[in-house]
């Protein structure tokens, strides 16, 4: 499944997680592959693609940052597989 994965920072300052990122990578548990990301250009969010089996799973990733971060995750198709159902 895909995943857009907004990240709401706490107080709007990105600083503390870029600082665990640098010091710990992403923490993606097994099975959560990152796609690309995007930041605000007040640095006050970050957008990102993720691939994971269930929102489970994304929520593993998500408590590694939840004393910093605000998550928004919105399950998402790719345009192709979303027009390729019947509707």
């Amino acid at each position: 499944m895909l995943f857009f994965v907004i990240e709401h920072f706490k107080n709007g300052d990105p600083r503390r997680a870029g600082e665990r990122f640098q010091r710990q990578g992403r923490m993606l548990p097994e099975g959560v592959n990152y796609g690309a990301s995007w930041m605000e250009t007040t640095g006050a969010r970050c957008f990102q693609v993720m691939e994971a089996p269930d929102t489970d799973r994304i929520r593993e990733w998500t408590r590694h940052w939840d004393d910093i971060v605000d998550f928004e995750i919105v399950p998402v198709l790719t345009s192709a597989d979303f027009w390729s159902k019947p509707r």
